[in-house]
């Protein structure tokens, strides 16, 4: 429910900061005026939309990472892994905002339009009603805005630093680490990119959500009106959120391989044929 609130209160915040001043004031003043229920306003779009969006997400990355590295050839796709990572998850989350987009939209109209509507069923037909296709689709470039630069950095970021964990933190090297001890180094990976997930993403994040409230506004007038520091309030709640969201979503993807036994391909290592060519080999 924390969690919940969490996402309410940091589009909340940036529609009213005048009522919604921290945290735990939100929570408290959500609380007083829709009761326990009001924690939970939006929840259907907001599962259904970042569901799908996982689902494209994680599963197109897998397969444009392949599909580069084959293209880059081994040699390359270790010298140039990271940009591999970025391009990879760049073009996954392209495709995972179109199916985000609707969700998202609907989601921000009934969490910051007190009386517009409570459910998802109520909402969209309404939506659709008064502005067409275009009331879902409108936020989508702001959205790649936000969640391109969000993705990049978050499985560029935990892609190094499990890379790092297990080179400079871990005593042991991750074939002799237990299930469970590497299930511990992801999430410690996918924490700490969900820190810097949530710094790059925080302003473009601020725009999508005033603009999925008003009719007729741009993003850039958005951005102009909001100002430099109106575009950073509530970066710290979005960061304990988006922090702990991506540490879970990275736990549970890969315990998911685990369970069914899919491929967990270890951190790269540099091939053998670049080692003589770089005078490495004995």
């Amino acid at each position: 429910i924390f969690l919940v609130h969490l996402i309410i209160f940091l589009v909340l915040k940036k529609v009213d900061p005048q009522k919604y001043k921290g945290i735990f004031n939100g929570f408290s003043v959500t609380l007083k005026e829709d009761g326990v229920r009001g924690l939970a306003k939006g929840w259907a779009p907001t599962f259904i939309g970042y569901s799908l969006q996982g689902l494209c997400k994680f599963g197109f990355y897998e397969v444009f990472k392949v599909l580069y590295s084959n293209m880059l050839g081994e040699e390359n796709t270790y010298l140039w892994r990271t940009s591999l990572y970025l391009a990879a998850s760049a073009s996954a989350e392209f495709f995972a905002d179109i199916a985000l987009a609707p969700m998202e939209a609907t989601k921000v109209r009934i969490q910051t339009q007190p009386g517009y509507a409570n459910t998802l069923r109520d909402a969209a037909p309404k939506m659709y009603k008064e502005e067409g296709l275009n009331a879902f689709y409108k936020g989508v470039a702001p959205l790649w805005m936000r969640q391109i630069p969000y993705t990049m950095m978050k499985f560029a970021c935990f892609e190094r630093t499990v890379e790092a964990l297990y080179k400079f933190v871990v005593p042991k090297p991750r074939s002799e680490c237990t299930k469970s001890e590497q299930l511990v180094v992801t999430f410690v990976a996918g924490y700490i990119a969900g820190v810097f997930c949530a710094i790059v993403s925080h302003p473009a994040d601020s725009v999508v959500s005033v603009l999925n409230k008003e009719k007729g506004s741009t993003a850039s007038q958005v951005l102009k009106r909001l100002g430099f520091k109106g575009v950073w309030k509530g970066l710290f709640a979005r960061i304990i959120m988006i922090g702990t969201l991506t540490a879970l979503q990275w736990f549970i993807y890969d315990s998911v391989k685990v369970y069914f036994r899919l491929p967990r391909p270890p951190p790269p290592e540099m091939p053998e044929s670049l080692k003589k060519k770089l005078g490495l080999t004995q």
